[in-house]
């Protein structure tokens, strides 16, 4: 059954919208929050548990400091207060991944709350997002639903891995969100883009969105224009990427603008982003606080913090990823567009890594946004997977300017080290690929070149200059491409007098 829906432009006209977020960050600590077991990702199922993870009887939790560690440098980062004592509840809900039928979070103090974060848009306007709480909690397990379309409407039986079961979470909260209008949609991406920056920033996860390392639940509810009184939302759980993200708050915004233009009411409920048709839908009746009949963890102590250890954690906090940004993109002399194309690419870190070993800021971004994107893209992994170091392509630069190879060697090169064979100098030994410089042998293939093309050589002798590069693709191709460009147009026009 197809869904009614407004159109984005008109939707803005007659309502505005109000968002929340919900994001999820999943931490890199090296065992769980509550247990021993190991914090890894892909293992095989069930092999990163132990009593506590599987719910049995008499087995005791005890936190995890790092984790603890980890919730308030993101806090501080998101210039939150930090409690000086909080602890831990038990959230009731079924939970079929959670062995022991209940999850532990934070209730009623959370380990930090009150905060901001700026957002940068687009076209660089800051948007300030009121952060309500961050605490901490424990992720559940990864159910698989074998038969029919793999979903759990259809499927004939399920299988529950619990290495998941208790990896340490941060739930990052928003206060609602008022005043995006129009930009609604990018300021959804924008945000949760800024959550992930920080998280990698502070070294605290993967932030790998593909692998769940940070997730989104988008709220959004619109309101009349001018209207006081937020209308009923609707949460869509678990988007799993930034475009995604902006994706889903545009339909859920358009869904809803229909509905109330109808007369309708929009039902408060959970939903789900199906990425292939790019439509959200129906979940469950959404629950409040209260149907969840938290009550406080009595097997875990509080956790009481004191002002040198904040301040100890807040000397360790890296650069802001929004000031790092704007203090790299003037370093660097990028144009926006440069500049946004290096940031969509997510290589900020590879350029910056580059230009401190030695390379040019121009000659940075060109191979990492050039030959290496294209073969990371081509192989399917990042581009920091592909085994081309920020210091081998410094050596590239250096091999280039030292006019040992060229562009289109240097490429071949980077092919060869993402290969595993070596270092670019090493490979242009191995594989002689360095420049032919021998003036006989350049002499010899232009030469030959003149007397192949007698046509070519008339129409250069008649003023046609450019005709020259006709000539110089069977040089190239007499050299195997490692003839120095410049030195064969030399050539070249001294042996036809020019």
């Amino acid at each position: 059954m197809s869904q009614d829906l407004m159109n984005l432009d008109e939707a803005f006209e007659k309502f505005d919208p109000v968002l929340g977020f919900e994001v999820h960050v999943e931490l890199n600590t090296t065992t769980k929050m509550f247990s021993a077991a190991p914090n890894a990702f892909g293992d095989e199922p069930n092999t990163n548990t132990t009593e506590v993870d599987l719910g049995m009887p008499g087995a005791l939790p005890a936190v995890n400091k790092t984790a603890v560690e980890s919730a308030i440098k993101l806090g501080l980062a998101l210039n939150c207060h930090i409690a000086e004592k909080c602890g831990f509840a038990r959230k009731q809900y079924f939970y079929p991944d959670l062995a022991k039928a209940f999850q532990t979070s934070q209730y009623d103090d959370p380990i930090a709350s009150s905060g901001y974060v700026d957002v940068e848009l687009d076209d660089g306007e800051i948007f300030r997002v009121e952060i309500e709480r961050a605490h901490m909690e424990e992720d559940a397990g990864k159910l698989t639903h074998k038969g029919g379309s793999g979903r759990i409407q259809d499927a004939s039986y399920s299988l529950v891995d619990y290495n998941r079961a208790g990896v340490p979470l941060i739930e990052i909260v928003t206060k609602p969100i008022e005043g995006a209008g129009d930009r609604a949609p990018e300021l959804a991406r924008a945000y949760v883009t800024a959550i992930r920056d920080i998280v990698k920033a502070l070294n605290i996860s993967d932030a790998r969105m593909e692998r769940g390392n940070v997730r989104c639940d988008a709220n959004i509810s619109l309101k009349p224009r001018g209207a006081e009184k937020f209308g009923t939302r609707t949460e869509t759980k678990n988007v799993n990427s930034m475009r995604a993200v902006q994706n889903a708050v545009s339909y859920e915004i358009q869904r809803q603008a229909a509905i109330l233009d109808q007369g309708g009411s929009v039902t408060q409920e959970t939903r789900h982003w199906q990425e292939t048709s790019k439509t959200t839908t129906s979940g469950r009746p959404k629950s409040d606080a209260d149907d969840y009949r938290y009550f406080p963890e009595p097997d875990l102590v509080p956790i009481v913090t004191d002002q040198a250890w904040i301040d100890k954690l807040r000397e360790e906090l890296p650069e802001d990823p929004l000031a790092r940004r704007r203090r790299l993109k003037g370093e660097w002399g990028y144009s926006d567009e440069e500049f946004r194309d290096v940031v969509a690419a997510g290589l900020i870190d590879e350029i910056d890594a580059t230009v401190s070993a030695g390379a040019s800021a121009s000659a940075a971004r060109k191979w990492w946004m050039g030959e290496i994107a294209r073969l990371a893209n081509e192989g399917e992994v990042a581009p920091h997977e592909l085994g081309v170091t920020p210091e081998h392509v410094v050596e590239i630069e250096a091999l280039i300017s030292e006019k040992t190879i060229n562009d289109k060697i240097a490429r071949q090169v980077i092919g060869h080290v993402a290969d595993g064979e070596g270092s670019p100098g090493e490979i242009v030994e191995a594989r002689s690929l360095a420049v032919v410089s021998d003036e006989g042998a350049l002499n010899d293939a232009v030469a030959q070149a003149i007397a192949d093309n007698p046509d070519v050589v008339e129409k250069i002798k008649g003023g046609k200059k450019k005709a020259i590069g006709a000539l110089m693709g069977p040089v190239m191709k007499a050299t195997r491409g490692q003839a120095d460009a410049a030195r064969v147009q030399e050539l070249i026009n001294e042996q036809l007098g020019l």
